[in-house]
C-alpha cells in the first residue's frame, strides 16, 4: 500500500465522528482553560519508562465460532484477544 493510497482513502463513519468531536472540542475552547502549572515536568528517566512492550506478528488458528464471537464486539479484535490472553496469563501467574 502506498502513502498516496492511504491519503486518498475516504474517511470511515467512525473517523468522521471522531473528527467532528475534536472540532467541537476545539470550538468550545478545548482544554486551554486547564491550569497545569502545579504538575511537575516528567524527567527523562520517567519518560523512558513509558515504552510499550514490543509486539510480534503471529498467525493463530481459531475455531470459527470463537472468531465470530470475538469479532461481534467490533474492530480491534486482535487487541481484544491479546487482552483476554493477558488476563488468563495473569491469573496463572498468581
Amino acid at each position: 500500500m502506498s502513502a498516496e493510497s492511504i491519503w486518498s482513502k475516504p474517511l470511515s463513519k467512525r473517523q468522521k465522528t471522531m473528527l467532528d468531536e475534536v472540532a467541537k472540542n476545539q470550538a468550545d475552547g478545548g482544554d486551554a482553560h486547564i491550569d497545569y502549572s502545579d504538575i511537575p515536568a516528567l524527567s527523562g528517566k520517567q519518560l523512558a519508562e513509558f515504552k510499550r512492550t514490543p509486539k510480534r506478528l503471529v498467525a493463530v488458528r481459531l475455531d470459527a465460532d470463537v472468531l465470530e464471537w470475538i469479532r461481534q464486539f467490533g474492530a480491534g479484535y486482535s487487541t481484544r484477544i491479546n487482552h483476554i490472553l493477558r488476563a488468563v496469563m495473569s491469573q496463572q501467574q498468581r
